[in-house]
């Protein structure tokens, strides 16, 4: 069965496979190997062992930063010089049970069973509410895109406030280094995407080793103060929240915003579903990184309460001077681990954004053979660093950017739930008001969380909500144009079964060989056909409208992957259907077509290509869109690298567009 699929053979909204053209060894080797090109579910090739610590690595590195900055930061806003066990326990009651209600209720025991065959993250989720709504809904791809571009916030604000803390610990080791710290932040930032061109495949089996050593670190110095104050434990009552919340009123909405650094990570969760699986990931969750967590929180409540000077700088205050440097060091690898994590998600979610027509196509490289997830994208990788770089030296500290923080990641978190709601709902398995009732506690929580991050828009907030609004604009200005380009289409569109009819008695000239014209829509003549009847006046014997299909699945079956239906005469249509989470590869799969019927001598083919140049026609703010459109069309990758077609068979043929 296909899954309500998503033309875009026509259309420049699609990514690259690799930086090199394959040849006609592609044809050659897809005609003895289908598989090659199926989806292999990761998960299923590893050992549950190595899935766990895999997980820990990739899928918690964000969340395990958290402890640098999160604790320090709920203290500080509440504006006590000397705090004491009501503020203390306070604090750590709220970031416990935050920790309970946000990211394992929501997460851990909802969010990851509801998957798109194996994928999360707000895309996937998002092709769910779809399929199961059945329709296109303009209210649903506004929270799909209003995600995604929240998501792009985070992924800037994320490798610079987790280096920037790590690195902050080295004037504690030597306050001469103060003033370096800028730069020597710079420079890892720098290295970490100037890296990003390799790949991360060779240095990726260490993410999980190393970041399992710290979530052992920090319970173990955890549990180290909590020896010195051991009644700490008391603020597992969520008394002592309610009771901060209720003695601070004047103060305790800012402190909320600092309290929800502690789940930054947790949307991360989702995202990796379909790396780890879910088992893996609920393992790492409940056997070491909790514990790790609350105990760390833990222990610098502990550290405070028997030395409230301590304060100030509280993660790095648990360390004795000897165990400083090592502390430093084992930090920074921890925040760069989490960096990568973050950008590596930020490069799957263009590519699944590309692939649902929300971005231009885009010009992908895989890093790793025989591994999808490892891509490289250059111009989100760019961006981003001149976005991490300028948050940096703008804000030069780590607690001026943690105002920043907190409003992308309970942002994306608000839309996540909210269509999750209506996945049930429209999906059959709740009725609408036992869903919203299930959702009501954990909702409710995440509103006052978003509410509260919402008060620094001055001090820092208005970074992720600017940026989120750069992309949402792109992507809705995308989006839009690629529908009104299909709709000029379709209004001057002949339709393929009367030009069959129509080419029967026709004294076109024949000429032997395969043309392959590419198609958005499988129902009517490509424009190159016609294009090509005007003004060569010849017909190929056999004559191929291939479409290229993006379904609303991560990833495409063998069964799936290709259908040949022969239409009569020379005339055939070929499909290949490809998920939103692949890079189309259009020669591999030719494999696949064989298998289903269709037949062609690789040397005799031709692919013809129309290449639209889209024309702005409209009025007022729509003109504005349009010819925004027209911009970002020019930035789209090449359509014949992007199919993987081999460049001296490929005939392009060009018509302009009025939008």
């Amino acid at each position: 069965m296909i899954h309500d699929p998503v033309r875009l053979a026509d259309q420049p909204s699609l990514p690259l496979f690799d930086e090199e053209a394959l040849d006609i060894a592609d044809y050659l080797r897809s005609e003895g190997d289908t598989q090659s090109d199926i989806h292999e579910d990761e998960a299923g090739r590893q050992g549950f062992t190595a899935l766990t610590i895999g997980a820990i690595g990739v899928v918690y590195g964000d969340i395990g930063t958290s402890p640098i900055y999160a604790f320090r930061e709920a203290l500080k806003a509440t504006g006590v010089a000397q705090p004491g066990p009501p503020e203390v326990l306070g604090i750590l009651s709220l970031l416990i049970w935050t920790l309970i209600l946000i990211v394992t209720v929501k997460y851990v025991f909802v969010l990851l069973r509801a998957d798109n065959r194996g994928e999360g993250g707000i895309l996937a989720l998002y092709t769910l509410v779809r399929l199961a709504t059945g329709k296109r809904s303009i209210p649903i791809l506004m929270l799909a895109i209003a995600g995604a571009a929240l998501f792009a916030g985070d992924a800037a604000i994320t490798p610079a406030i987790s280096v920037l803390s790590a690195v902050e610990g080295m004037d504690l080791v030597l306050p001469a280094l103060e003033s370096y710290i800028l730069p020597i932040t710079m420079g890892i930032l720098v290295a970490l995407f100037f890296g990003q061109r390799r790949g991360t495949a060779s240095v990726a089996r260490l993410f999980g080793p190393v970041t399992a050593v710290w979530f052992l670190v920090l319970a173990g110095l955890g549990l180290w103060h909590m020896t010195e104050t051991p009644w700490v434990v008391s603020a597992f009552s969520p008394i002592w929240g309610a009771q901060f919340l209720i003695n601070h009123t004047g103060v305790a909405f800012v402190v909320l915003g600092a309290i929800f650094l502690a789940v930054t990570g947790g949307e991360a969760l989702y995202a990796d579903l379909g790396h780890f699986g879910r088992k893996p990931i609920m393992a790492a969750w409940f056997a070491l990184v909790l514990p790790a967590l609350v105990l760390n929180y833990l222990g610098q409540g502990a550290l405070v309460l028997a030395h409230p000077e301590s304060a100030e700088n509280s993660f790095f205050a648990m360390a004795s001077s000897s165990l400083l440097p090592f502390l430093v060091g084992l930090a920074t690898a921890a925040t760069v681990i989490a960096s990568q994590a973050v950008i590596s998600g930020a490069f799957s979610m263009a590519r699944g954004a590309a692939q649902l027509g929300f971005l231009p196509r885009l010009r992908i490289v895989h890093t790793a053979e025989g591994q999808s997830g490892q891509i490289y994208i250059g111009a989100v990788n760019w961006l981003l660093l001149g976005g991490v770089l300028w948050l940096v030296l703008a804000f030069q500290s780590s607690g001026a950017l943690a105002s920043a923080y907190g409003i992308a990641v309970t942002g994306t978190m608000v839309l996540t739930t909210v269509l999750g709601v209506l996945y049930l709902i429209r999906s059959g398995r709740l009725s609408a008001p036992v869903a919203m009732l299930l959702a009501a506690p954990v909702a409710v929580i995440e509103w006052v969380f978003l509410a509260s991050n919402l008060t620094k828009i001055l001090d820092g907030g208005y970074v992720p909500l600017l940026a989120a609004l750069a992309v949402g604009l792109v992507m809705w200005a995308w989006w839009r144009g690629v529908q009104l380009v299909k709709a000029r289409i379709h209004k001057l569109a002949v339709p393929v079964s009367s030009f069959v009819r129509a080419m029967r008695g026709s004294s076109v000239n024949v000429i032997p060989g395969t043309a392959f014209f590419l198609t958005g829509d499988p129902d009517i003549v490509p424009s190159a056909l016609l294009h090509n009847l005007k003004h060569n006046r010849v017909l190929h014997d056999q004559t191929v409208f291939l479409t290229v299909e993006t379904l609303r699945v991560p990833y495409a079956t063998a069964e799936e992957r290709a259908s040949v239906e022969h239409l009569g005469g020379p005339f055939l249509r070929v499909t290949l259907r490809f998920g939103f989470m692949e890079t189309p590869n259009v020669s591999r799969a030719m494999g696949h077509a064989r298998k289903a019927g269709l037949k062609f001598d690789v040397m005799t083919s031709t692919f013809f290509l129309g290449r639209r140049r889209a024309v702005a026609t409209g009025k007022g703010f729509e003109l504005l869109m349009d010819r925004f459109y027209v911009v970002l069309s020019r930035f789209a990758a090449d359509p014949t690298d992007f199919y993987h077609l081999p460049r001296d068979r490929v005939v392009e043929l060009g018509e302009r567009v009025a939008i």
